[in-house]
């Protein structure tokens, strides 16, 4: 046995325990219970608090759209994020400034981005954006009283937030793939777009591999971004499962709710984790 790779991580294990894996048991055993958060008087009711989640459609709802706030967002931004690193991996004039618009774009907070699009997603009349279509004779837009509307501004902000970081990520990629790969597909007279397939998108597949598990895992667990711009609303068409949680377990004393909520969603994260490195690995094998 390595006693110096056990030492070193020990401080690990001992921090994931204590932060992880003793609340990860604490959430699964209060989940069975009827625990409010507060009293030590509760009792053992088995799986109904599970039975609470499947059975409510709000909670249904929250777990619906977190979801697909998630894999929405992981596509565009990949989709996205993909293209915008090659041309601002391209030699012209102020790709250094263009280059921190975009990483800056998504460094401030999420609570204030979303305090900030708020104001810009307005729905009344007022609103910046209502303003700005106005100008063409064009009605105003219920942004975030209308349920669609309000789950499409929160993925477009999102989405706004996270292009340019990911960019930034593919550009450090880019930066490291071989010139050489590209003279010898010139010599063999491959154009821009056979570059793109067959080098630069087989030697980005790790990049991407990491920009997906950042993403998916990051959103999976929003919180602030919806509740500063929708509040979870209109009624709970933004609600996340997060919001959800704190709502059940801290607003309304239903800890044993909120703690099966957690530990289904921790479950349900785990396995669309766990598919995403998988894909990964299989599309990383393919290219290798």
């Amino acid at each position: 046995m390595n006693w110096a790779t056990v030492w070193f991580l020990l401080p690990i294990m001992v921090v994931f325990t204590l932060l992880t894996a003793v609340p990860l048991f604490q959430s699964i055993y209060y989940s069975l219970t009827d625990f409010n958060g507060y009293s030590d008087d509760f009792n053992f009711i088995g799986l109904e608090n599970y039975q609470k989640i499947f059975s409510e459609p709000q909670l249904l709802q929250s777990l619906g759209f977190t979801l697909v706030f998630a894999i929405t967002t992981t596509v565009l931004i990949t989709v996205l994020a993909l293209p915008l690193a090659v041309t601002l991996n391209k030699v012209f004039w102020g790709r250094s400034l263009a280059r921190s618009l975009f990483f800056f774009l998504g460094v401030p907070a999420q609570a204030i981005l979303g305090l900030i699009w708020r104001q810009l997603f307005s729905p009344l009349k007022s609103g910046i954006f209502n303003r700005l279509l106005s100008l063409f004779s064009m009605p105003p837009v219920p942004w975030l009283s209308n349920d669609h509307w309000a789950q499409f501004c929160v993925i477009f902000v999102a989405i706004w937030m996270g292009v340019g970081w990911h960019a930034t990520l593919y550009i450090a990629y880019l930066q490291a793939i071989p010139e050489d790969l590209y003279e010898q597909s010139l010599v063999d007279g491959a154009n821009s777009h056979q570059q793109f397939l067959h080098i630069t998108l087989p030697q980005l597949v790790p990049a991407i591999a990491t920009s997906t598990f950042l993403i998916m895992s990051g959103n999976l667990k929003v919180y602030d971004l919806p509740y500063t711009l929708t509040g979870g609303g209109p009624g709970t068409s933004t609600t996340t499962v997060t919001q959800s949680i704190i709502l059940r377990g801290v607003g309304q004393s239903q800890y044993g709710v909120g703690s099966a909520l957690a530990v289904v969603f921790t479950f349900a994260c785990l396995v669309l984790v766990l598919a995403q490195m998988g894909a990964a690995n299989l599309v990383q094998r393919r290219f290798s």
